[in-house]
Order: C-alpha cells, then sequence, then structure tokens
C-alpha cells in the first residue's frame, strides 16, 4: 500500500472526528470505493458513537464495502442519507446491517436514496436492528408493499419514530401501516407528501397501534374536511402532543371547529393552515 495515501486516509478520519471524538463526520467527503478499502484497514477508534456518511455517492457495492470497517459495537447513530443504496435489490445494505458495528444501532438515517421493497424487507428482517428506536426513510421510493412489510416488521419493537415522508404510501399504504401489530411503541409518525386523504387519515385516527403517538406530522396531503373532522373527537390521538398538518384542503371553517375542540386545548403545538 502507498504509505502516503495510507496516511492521508488516515488524517482525513482523524480531521474529522469531532465531539470528543465520538462523532466521524464524513459527510460529502467524495469517498469512493477505494478510499473505504482503505478505511477498512486503519486501526480502530474505539471512543466513536456516530458515524455521518452521507451525501457520498455510495450505491451498493460501497455500502457492502462499509461492512468491513474496524468500528466497535458501540456505535448507536449511523447516517447514509443522500447516497443511492438500494438499486441493486439491497444486497450492500443487508451486508452492513448485519456487520458486527451495526449490531447496536438506535438511529439509522437512510432518507433520500432509492430503497424500495426489496430495502424495506432487509431492514425489517429478524434480529438485525433490534435496538433501533429511530428510522428515517423519507423520500424513498416505499410504496404500498414497503409499508406493508415495515407494518409486519417483528423485530423493530424498540422503535419509537418513524419517518416516512414522501415515500409514495399513498391511503392504501396509510391504512396498512395504521393496522400494525408490532409497531406498538412508536411516539413519532411523519407522513408528509404522501397523498394521503380522507380514507387513510381515518385509518390513522383510528389505529389502536397509534394512540401512543405524541407527534404526528402529515403536511402537504389531500386530507379535507371529512377526514379534518374527526380531530374534534374527544377521544382522539390521547397521547399527542404536537400535530402538523399545513398544506391540506381543510376549509377555513372546519379549521376553527378543530381549534375549539379538545384535542386542540390539550395540544403543545398546532400547525395547521
Amino acid at each position: 500500500m502507498n504509505k502516503k495515501v495510507q496516511k492521508d486516509i488516515k488524517s482525513l478520519v482523524l480531521q474529522n472526528l469531532i465531539e470528543n471524538g465520538t462523532l466521524l463526520d464524513l459527510e460529502k467527503k467524495n469517498i469512493g470505493l477505494e478510499e473505504i478499502y482503505l478505511m477498512c484497514q486503519l486501526d480502530k477508534i474505539p471512543t466513536i458513537e456516530k458515524v455521518y456518511l452521507s451525501d457520498n455517492g455510495f450505491g451498493d457495492q460501497e455500502i457492502k464495502a462499509l461492512a468491513e470497517l474496524n468500528l466497535s459495537d458501540k456505535i448507536s447513530h449511523l447516517y447514509l442519507n443522500h447516497n443511492n443504496i438500494g438499486n441493486e435489490g439491497g444486497e450492500g445494505l443487508k451486508s452492513l446491517l448485519n456487520a458486527r458495528w451495526t449490531s447496536n444501532l438506535k438511529c439509522l438515517m437512510l432518507e433520500a436514496n432509492s430503497i424500495g421493497p426489496a430495502g424495506a424487507r432487509t431492514i425489517t428482517e429478524d434480529g438485525i436492528l433490534a435496538r433501533l428506536e429511530t428510522l428515517f426513510l423519507d423520500s424513498n421510493p416505499l410504496g404500498v408493499e414497503g409499508a406493508e412489510i415495515l407494518a409486519q416488521a417483528e423485530n423493530m419493537t424498540a422503535l419509537e419514530a418513524l419517518h416516512l415522508d414522501k415515500t409514495d404510501l399513498g391511503d392504501d399504504g396509510v391504512r396498512i401501516l395504521s393496522e400494525t401489530k408490532t409497531l406498538t411503541r412508536l411516539k413519532n409518525l411523519y407522513l408528509c407528501s404522501n397523498r394521503i386523504g380522507n380514507v387513510g387519515f381515518t385509518a390513522l385516527v383510528e389505529s389502536s397501534a397509534f394512540k401512543t403517538l405524541k407527534v404526528l406530522s402529515v403536511w402537504r396531503n389531500e386530507i379535507r374536511d371529512e377526514g379534518g373532522e374527526l380531530l374534534s373527537r374527544e377521544d382522539v390521538f390521547p397521547n399527542l402532543e404536537r400535530l402538523y398538518m399545513s398544506l391540506n384542503f381543510i376549509d377555513r371553517p372546519m379549521r376553527r371547529i378543530i381549534r375549539s375542540g379538545a384535542l386542540a386545548k390539550r395540544l403543545k403545538t398546532l400547525v395547521m393552515d
């Protein structure tokens, strides 16, 4: 190995080790497959708890290579947003999530990739992400099939925050998600820009699994007065603290009714126009 190249890679890692050595921030560093292979040969830095690898153009090949990084199983946060993961069926993602150093992840950021149903299936495989508390899948083409896979996930019972903005769910996907028997500890659910209408929103409101929600975001959907009227019921979302639902099709008179209802009076935050 060229000693200068090896030294450059080591310097790159050390220069981007911040927060008292607990965060390795390599976002947008133009890291390619060759650099990953060299990083795999570096000595372990036991203090690292968070790894940010966003916006490096990683595809499945690079993601698969990351599995060999010499990191400890103390890693709790992994950010891989704005890459190109998932184009070949999620095989690279499968290798990475089965690596020893990702076995204790609590937060996984996969926003803005190309993860479809095959990638969702990988994420929900038994035992891979048993400790995961927060999952970001915004801006991925999950669709209805992906929603069904997530709804049936049996290994993510610790999940408390699920980010699914702009994932092509539609009413059918949200309805299926609302029928989950396993995602029963969710506190934060984000569903912006999913073409959710009254049917999907009704399923959310009536979901027995989602009575634990504290934060719900349904910005930029297609909810109309009939769906909005459900929020005037006293028993709706008993634990909700924050509701974000601007840019829907709820008329002003119905918005006034919602704002004067029991739910609005106990919310800490209500954003609705």
